[in-house]
């Protein structure tokens, strides 16, 4: 063996697979590809193996049995949770079909070669948003839009309300129907937004900047009715989420269904699961209101009650000691 063989260590071809796995497995930990589906095979053992390719490379996937049910009743990069199922991901998988897989980069050593364990797989369209909702997260969650210390309580029962929404929704009539039979009477505000589609994130900055250059709300409040991610995206916009940090007033967010949630429930002060729950959440019931009247004429009948009883022993005694210090005991 050469002498320059001798001072060197010589590693084994399974001592450098491990390397290059480790290496490979903590620089690329969770990462999302797109391609389009080359070969495709389902074997018997359930696993399915896959390649992504595109004009100049492919890619190995292997997407275990196991991790196939993911994402069906969650969504491990958002944490949304669905109340049904959505339909299972492996239909999306078809020859020439573009798809958008996240996972792991790996090294199969019996093979040599590198590939990606799949965790999720998405039709074209929705990896992208999903990748930049959690890239967008990230950085805000660092600029601490999200931290609980800064965030405010809202004002019980408010008088002054600043509703930014669509008037041609069906957000706002629910809004509006608890709004009535809740709490003692307020002015509710309307600021009109559109709140899908090409400058709705412009409309609500200048919506929430109005409100808070007038001064008169008590609170701010963003609603909005459910949808897909892409329906939603204004309020997943920095622009929206900037404006609700700079809010000088409380913002109350109810934006979508109870497992929506956006970048601007995160930021505002308080996240209401629905628009009919920011309702519920700014004002009690009417017949809390008369249940607590209730309690509180009891409670001051109680405290006249004792009030005369004191009254009363005090002068008992006071009628006792005068007796005692008559000058008609000694005569």
């Amino acid at each position: 063996m050469p002498a320059a063989c001798e001072q060197k260590r010589i590693l084994s071809v399974t001592e450098l697979t491990d390397r290059m796995r480790r290496t490979l497995e903590g620089t690329f930990p969770f990462v999302w590809v797109r391609g389009e589906i080359g070969e495709l095979s389902f074997p018997g053992s359930g696993h399915i193996y896959f390649t992504l390719k595109d004009a100049g490379a492919q890619l190995q996937c292997v997407w275990f049995r196991d991790r196939q049910m993911r994402g069906r009743n969650f969504d491990p990069l958002t944490g949304e949770i669905f109340a049904e199922p959505r339909p299972d991901p492996v239909r999306l998988l078809r020859q020439g079909s573009e798809l958008f897989c996240a996972g792991q980069i790996s090294v199969y050593g019996p093979r040599g070669r590198y590939q990606l364990i799949v965790e999720l797989v998405q039709a074209g369209g929705q990896g992208l948003l999903a990748q930049a909702f959690e890239e967008r997260k990230q950085a805000l969650a660092a600029r601490g839009f999200f931290a609980a210390e800064r965030k405010r309580p809202l004002p019980a029962s408010p008088s002054r309300v600043a509703l930014v929404t669509s008037p041609a929704g069906a957000a706002i009539h629910d809004f509006m129907e608890l709004a009535s039979v809740r709490g003692l009477g307020a002015e509710v505000r309307l600021f009109p937004v559109r709140v899908q589609g090409e400058g709705a994130a412009g409309q609500i900055c200048r919506a929430l900047d109005e409100i808070n250059r007038q001064g008169w709300a008590q609170v701010a409040v963003i609603i909005r009715g459910g949808g897909s991610l892409e329906d939603l995206w204004c309020f997943n916009e920095e622009e929206v989420a900037t404006a609700i940090f700079s809010s000088k007033i409380p913002v109350l967010a109810g934006i979508g269904h109870e497992v929506d949630v956006t970048l601007a429930d995160m930021t505002a002060d308080v996240r209401a699961a629905t628009p009919s729950h920011a309702a519920q959440l700014l004002w009690p019931l009417r017949r809390e209101y008369w249940q607590r009247l209730d309690e509180l004429s009891l409670a001051l009948e109680r405290a006249r009650q004792g009030w005369l009883q004191r009254q009363e022993d005090r002068l008992q005694r006071c009628e006792r000691g005068l007796r005692l210090c008559s000058p008609a005991r000694r005569l």
